[in-house]
């Protein structure tokens, strides 16, 4: 079954008023969410799984954009988690020659550990790269008033 973008993201996972101030305050916030939804079974496994990948690389895509990963024994069902922070975090990107970015929107994918998770993965981050490709949604997404807002403008056919 190839997943669609529109079947993973969720109003209950995304927060447009993010409050964290550093990479690991958003990054839980995000996985509590996660938990609160259902999505995940251990909170601290699924952090840790998501700090393992980051350690293998950056994940600030530049353009105000990060996409860390979950891959997880600990997710029950696939998602992406969003959060809009209120003010930028410092992540790590190789986007730029600094090492690191300023993130507004992060998009934290949540995804099964078994066999078909680098087709899943691959396919649902091309989808997520397509939308996010476009300068003016960006601006609308950041001007968002909630989640529901958000999602109709992230899954909006291009204009």
């Amino acid at each position: 079954m190839e997943w669609k973008l529109r079947d993973v993201m969720d109003p209950v996972i995304t927060d447009v008023a993010a409050e964290g101030r550093t990479k690991d305050e958003v990054l839980r916030a995000m996985a509590v969410r996660l938990l609160s939804g259902g999505y995940i079974s251990d909170l601290e496994q699924f952090v840790c799984d998501i700090y393992r990948r980051e350690a293998a690389g950056p994940t600030g895509m530049g353009g105000c954009i990060s996409i860390p990963h979950g891959k997880s024994s600990a997710v029950k069902k696939m998602g992406v988690a969003v959060a809009r922070t209120k003010t930028p975090v410092r992540w790590e990107s190789c986007a730029g020659e600094i090492g690191w970015q300023e993130t507004r929107l992060v998009f934290l994918f949540c995804v099964l550990d078994d066999e078909a998770f680098a087709d899943n993965h691959l396919s649902l981050l091309s989808q997520l790269a397509g939308k996010l490709g476009s300068a003016a949604r960006i601006d609308r997404l950041l001007a968002c008033q909630n989640a529901e807002e958000f999602l109709d403008v992230l899954l909006a056919e291009e204009e």
